[in-house]
């Protein structure tokens, strides 16, 4: 292998995700449920050089995760293979590495081939982050500190952290650690030194701190310190080990439900899978921060990893943003939900990829509930007892510090296997609502979470008029994909279609919000996703479930959570106001911090609305006629705010608007363009499908396009997309260099539109 000729290969830069640069297609093994984009197999190779002071230390190579069986070789010597695609893992190329001027290759070889393998777009390739780690003979072991709070108080807190150290030398050695507790603004605040002999191998040790008025973490001010670890031999530093932690209490109670630091707080969630959209899965820590920035002002407290171990980065923004998280290790065990799934590897693997799962993100302050699986196939028999209880005490084996849970479906005791084991500490129930008052008395004494609600369905921007009832597309699981639905591929944005298994946006969240029982909710999901395209067949290839599009624009319904999940105020109106004349059009607001909403056509009032018991919104049947519509919401008779909504012309012009304008070289930085088309008078055009073509020059690059329509088949890595219902997006990336940007948007007829962003 070392004499392999690699000159011609492709040059590119990790993270990667190839599937998302191939064609959708209906023939793709993975089929529309995975995305309808192609798998396969690949290798990767990277030649390095190791200074010649690094011969007396241990090098490692650390994989963030690779989608899937993997395997992976130095300078020809075999170091193992990982069948997961979500799994981080370390090797040791200590035995194999050349010192000097001589180049080391590493080679991988990912095979994602065998297909279907997931029931969502999973990615292919070395899709996460890859490290070189060099570490002297003694040092921390790899996550070996484990970081709890035992007691935190209002004035105190015990800070208590187990240390794996290893002594890889020839003999025994006399170690000083350092701990030091360092709070945001960088000041020690206490430090303590503590003598350890370290035998040859593994060395475990347990260290306590006490910290006088703790800062306490929490989902508003989500502060952290860090607590810092050093080794010493003698006055030489060995090893340094920095965790960021947030130092909470919480608790689930039966009667309570959850509380954080002693005040009761409802689970304000939603469901993510990993995909960036466009992006793929290859991660980008600006493409996952915009998407928990969005879900935040929403009003979403928490995130539901679904269904796997997510990327580490995702869980550090989830602790500096204030997310509560539910995180999650396995979609299936031993019984299948596709052909060459998880259940394949299940046997050998699941002890290490669960242990390597919980030790790697068991110190992020987040991270409140360990999920075991997710409406796994065992629940319908007695093998699922016997395997719930291994599984909970590996986890616990690791960390006893945080509840343990399974997202269940069965919600009676003598029809669930998994429950049966009463092992869990937090019961998961997804969907069922209507029988969530039956959960106490068939699980008395269980604590609960709607651990999967909702799987209602929209595009954005489309209505179908005249619909009051709840639709179910497909209509029952008998039917796959619905027949008789829109020729368009198109579901109605208003919150009045759901798959057969689920309900309504707003029915899913009253029967949450009026059981204090159910310590919370996670919505099923908060961004659409490539894969899982319910209700259509091809060439649907996307979700529709998200509250959110694949592009990142809110659906209506995001207004309905903002007006019930936040104090501000809110009032959003739907739907657009482009319509034929004569037709009977439903109206609803979404409103909140008022008492009322009037409506206005033309200026002429169409009556005051009141929410009424538990009214979510308010509607108006409206006959159309072209100009003005505009909705005033008033409390205690005194305006709060105003929204108009206006007939737009035909699309004369380009509108561009920029999440940012500047951008860092250093870190895969990200700018999020929403190209909008406008009419003369500079309304937005809602039925707007031009082909807008994107021109990047200077030190960027387009990373991908979408415009959220789940059954656009064209290419998310081109330099063009037709606009659906008025907006497309494009992703620009820095380069490595400072410098200028320039972005240009045309389409044929309309007036085009640029901007200018900086690389700083």
């Amino acid at each position: 292998m070392e004499g392999f000729r690699d000159d011609g290969w492709r040059t590119l830069d990790l993270p990667h995700d190839w599937s998302i640069e191939g064609a959708f297609s209906k023939d793709n093994p993975a089929t529309n449920q995975g995305g309808a984009l192609p798998g396969g197999i690949a290798w990767y190779r990277k030649s390095f050089y190791v200074p010649t002071g690094t011969g007396d230390k241990q090098v490692y190579i650390d994989f963030d995760g690779i989608y899937r069986h993997s395997e992976v070789w130095v300078n020809g010597h075999y170091l193992g293979k990982r069948p997961s695609g979500y799994t981080s893992f370390r090797y040791d190329l200590t035995p194999y590495i050349k010192v000097g001027g001589e180049a080391n290759v590493i080679a991988v070889r990912v095979d994602n081939s065998q297909q279907p393998n997931s029931r969502w777009y999973s990615g292919s390739g070395i899709y996460r982050n890859v490290w070189l780690v060099t570490k002297n003979k003694v040092a921390i072991d790899h996550w070996g500190v484990f970081v709890t709070t035992p007691l935190v108080e209002k004035n105190r807190a015990i800070i208590q952290q187990q240390t794996v150290l290893k002594n890889l030398s020839a003999t025994a050695v006399a170690a000083t650690v350092v701990l030091r507790v360092v709070d945001a603004e960088n000041r020690v605040l206490v430090a303590k030194q503590y003598q350890q002999n370290l035998t040859k191998g593994a060395t475990e040790a347990s260290f306590q701190l006490e910290l006088s008025q703790p800062i306490l973490w929490n989902t508003d001010h989500p502060y952290r310190y860090r607590i810092e670890t050093q080794v010493y031999v003698g006055k030489k530093l060995l090893d340094q080990y920095s965790v960021p932690i947030g130092i909470r209490r919480f608790s689930f109670d039966a009667k309570k439900g959850f509380e954080l630091n002693g005040e009761q707080k409802r689970i304000l969630g939603v469901c993510m899978h990993h995909d960036l959209g466009a992006l793929g899965a290859a991660i980008n820590k600006k493409g996952m921060e915009r998407q928990l920035l969005l879900l935040k002002n929403m009003g979403a407290n928490a995130i539901r990893i679904s269904h796997n171990p997510p990327a580490p980065e995702f869980l550090d923004l989830c602790d500096s943003l204030g997310f509560l998280v539910m995180n999650e290790a396995f979609d299936m065990w031993r019984k299948k939900k596709n052909k060459f799934d998880y259940s394949l590897d299940f046997d050998e693997w699941h002890r290490q990829d669960l242990i390597d799962f919980v030790k790697r993100d068991r110190n992020h302050p987040s991270v409140m509930i360990w999920s075991i699986g997710n409406e796994i196939r065992e629940q319908f028999d007695s093998t699922g007892t016997q395997i719930t209880k291994d599984l909970t005490a590996i986890v616990k084996e690791v960390d006893a510090t945080r509840p343990v849970t399974a997202a269940l479906t069965e919600t009676y005791l003598e029809k669930n296997f998994i429950a049966q084991a009463d092992v869990l500490d937090l019961l998961g129930f997804n969907y069922k609502y209507e029988q969530y008052d039956s959960l106490p008395i068939h699980f008395p004494g269980k604590k609960f979470i709607a651990s999967e609600t909702t799987s209602a369905l929209a595009s954005r921007g489309h209505y179908d008029l005249g619909q009051d009832t709840l639709r179910f597309w497909p209509p029952s699981a008998k039917e796959k994909f619905v027949k008789n639905g829109n020729p368009d591929f198109s579901v109605s944005a208003y919150d009045q279609v759901a798959a057969y298994w689920g309900t309504s946006h707003e029915q899913a969240w009253k029967a949450v919000k009026e059981r204090g029982f159910m310590t919370g909710l996670f919505v099923w999901t908060g961004f659409d996703y490539l894969g899982e395209p319910v209700p259509y067949d091809f060439p649907a290839r996307s979700s529709y479930y998200g509250i959110i599009d694949l592009a990142g624009f809110p659906k209506d319904v995001y207004y309905m959570y903002q007006s019930e999940w936040t104090d501000k105020p809110v009032l959003h109106l739907l739907p657009h106001w482009n319509w034929q004349t004569g037709q009977t059009v439903d109206v609803w607001a979404y409103f909140s911090q008022a008492d009322e909403v009037e409506l206005f056509l033309n200026n002429q009032s169409l009556g005051i609305q009141r929410k009424q018991a538990d009214d979510i919104h308010v509607s108006w049947k409206v006959p159309f006629q072209p100009g003005m519509l505009k909705a005033v919401s008033r409390k205690n008779g005194r305006e709060v705010l105003t929204q108009e909504v206006r007939t737009a012309g035909k699309p004369a012009s380009i509108h561009l608007s920029v999440d940012k304008n500047l951008l860092n070289k250093d870190i895969r930085d990200l700018a999020f363009i929403t190209a909008t088309i406008l009419d003369m008078q500079g309304n937005p055009v809602p039925s707007a499908n031009n082909e807008i073509i994107f021109e990047v020059q200077g030190n960027g690059f387009i990373a991908g396009v979408d415009n959220g329509f789940q059954a656009d088949l064209s290419s998310l890595k081109g330099n063009q997309k037709q606009a659906y219902n008025g907006k497309c997006l494009a992703i620009i990336q820095a380069k490595d260099k400072v410098g200028e940007i320039f972005f240009k948007a045309s389409a044929k007829g309309l007036k085009g539109a640029e901007l200018k962003l900086v690389v700083e």
